[in-house]
């Protein structure tokens, strides 16, 4: 068992990841159970007893060290809009995977997950030191694999059959990589990117 890492709130000018807590699953179940949003995952989330069970878990994965899970807060608002976490956790080697991010529809688009991606990376690579992010999703998940590859990832290669889903289906997994001498141009990129959705703020 690997020791948790410890739990942090990071904030952006749209978002702000905040540790992923039980309370959490109601406001993420209310936004959150379109079936668009888990038609390529291990396993479907279709009610809120299906999203506090998913909560569940990713919080017992966490006590385990190898996840750190985070709710997705729009500060616009203060209204909870999605999930994303670390995961697979090898700090021995300095190695962690961005992964289960997901945005609900109504925010897709806006920045927010370009943001949350920032955030995760700059605490991963600046804070936690770590030599090497990791991104995989399914070979059919084409919108998955190029905003991967837009966040400055690069591919390394398809595990065939390396998983299975809750409901038998097999799946093939890409696997991209960020390393930590590859970070500084994948921020500039980022920040970037993220400017297109930052509103000028008004003189005062």
């Amino acid at each position: 068992m690997s020791a948790p890492l410890s739990t942090v709130s990071l904030a952006g000018t749209i978002v702000r990841l905040d540790p992923l807590t039980l309370a959490h699953a109601a406001p993420l179940a209310e936004v959150g159970l379109h079936p668009e949003l888990w038609a390529l995952q291990p396993r479907p989330v279709e009610t809120e007893v299906d999203m506090r069970r998913y909560v569940e878990l990713a919080l017992d994965d966490q006590a385990r060290g190898v996840s750190l899970p985070f709710s997705v807060v729009h500060r616009g608002d203060e209204r909870v809009i999605g999930s994303t976490r670390y995961m697979d956790i090898a700090m021995v080697h300095r190695r962690l995977e961005i992964g289960a991010t997901w945005i609900a529809p109504a925010w897709q688009r806006s920045g927010a997950n370009v943001e949350a991606k920032l955030l995760l990376l700059a605490h991963a690579f600046e804070t936690l030191g770590v030599q090497k992010v990791v991104f995989k999703t399914e070979t059919l998940n084409a919108q998955s694999r190029r905003a991967i590859l837009a966040l400055g990832a690069v591919e390394e290669g398809t595990f065939r059959k390396h998983l299975i889903a809750d409901n038998g289906r097999v799946r093939d997994m890409v696997y991209f990589s960020i390393l930590d001498t590859e970070w500084p141009a994948a921020r500039d990129r980022l920040r970037e990117r993220l400017q297109r959705h930052v509103q000028p703020q008004p003189n005062t």
